[in-house]
C-alpha cells in the first residue's frame, strides 16, 4: 500500500512538472513582448564614461561576477568635449554610454572596481561600486522582453552596465532597460590612490589633458556637486 502511494506521488509530481512546462511554453507563445526566442549574446557589455571636458584616464576596471570570478575590462580616456561648445556642458552626465566592451563568460556583475586618473585635478582615485539585485533584474529583463513602444522589434541582443567616474572621486552605475532607457542603480565614493598615476611607474606624470578640456576648466572651473 505504501509503495502504491509513493508511485502515485511520483506520477503526480511528474504531471505537475509537465503541466507547468506546458503552461510556461503557452504563456511565452501568447506573450507578444517575450524575447525568449530572439537572438542573445552570451556576454553582457560594460561601458565607462566621464563628464564632458573633465579629462581623465581609466587605468583599471575589474568586474566581480555573482560566482566570485574576476574579469578585466579595458582602460582608456574619459571626458572628451567638443571644442566648439561654449556652455557649461560638464554639469551632469550628458549622454550615457556609447562604447560596448563585452565581459565574455561572466555572470551578472556583483561589484565593479575602477581606478582612474582625474587629469583635470591631477589626482588618481580608486574604489568599488556595488551592483544591487534590482540592477541585475533590469539587465536580465533588458534581453528577456521586447520594448512595448516597439513590440515588433527584437529584444536587446545584450545587457549593458555603465560606470561613470568624475572629479572628487564620484562613481555612479547605470544599467540599460528593455526600452534603451538608463536607470541609475548605485553610487559610491572613491579614495585617493596613494601610488599616484600608473601605480607610481610614471614619476608622478599624468596622461595629457586635452586642449578643449584646458580651455573649459579655465573658463568655467570644475562643477563639483553636479554629479
Amino acid at each position: 500500500m505504501a509503495v502504491g502511494n509513493a508511485q502515485r506521488g511520483v506520477l503526480l509530481a511528474q504531471c505537475m512538472v509537465w503541466l507547468l512546462s506546458l503552461f510556461a511554453l503557452t504563456a511565452c507563445k501568447n506573450d507578444p513582448l517575450s524575447g525568449a526566442n530572439d537572438p542573445k549574446d552570451d556576454s553582457w557589455n560594460l561601458d565607462y564614461i566621464g563628464p564632458s571636458y573633465m579629462s581623465g584616464w581609466v587605468e583599471q576596471i575589474t568586474v566581480e561576477d555573482m560566482k566570485g570570478r574576476w574579469f578585466r575590462g579595458p582602460g582608456g580616456s574619459l571626458g572628451s568635449g567638443d571644442p566648439g561648445l561654449g556652455k557649461e556642458y560638464a554639469r551632469g552626465w550628458g549622454t550615457l554610454g556609447g562604447n560596448f566592451y563585452p565581459i565574455t563568460g561572466a555572470d551578472m556583475p556583483k561589484r565593479i572596481f575602477v581606478r582612474w586618473q582625474s587629469v583635470v585635478e591631477q589626482k588618481t582615485y580608486k574604489g568599488w561600486i556595488e551592483i544591487p539585485e534590482n540592477a541585475r533584474s533590469i539587465m536580465r529583463g533588458s534581453t528577456a522582453r521586447r520594448c512595448p513602444d516597439w513590440p515588433d522589434d527584437e529584444a536587446n541582443y545584450s545587457a549593458l552596465a555603465i560606470i561613470g567616474v568624475a572629479p572628487g572621486g564620484v562613481i555612479k552605475a547605470w544599467v540599460k532597460d528593455n526600452c534603451l532607457g538608463r536607470a541609475l542603480v548605485s553610487s559610491a565614493q572613491a579614495e585617493i590612490e596613494p601610488l599616484g598615476p600608473f601605480q607610481g611607474k610614471s614619476d608622478g606624470k599624468y596622461s595629457p589633458q586635452e586642449e578643449p578640456s584646458k580651455r573649459y576648466v579655465e573658463r568655467y572651473g570644475i562643477p563639483y556637486g553636479s554629479w
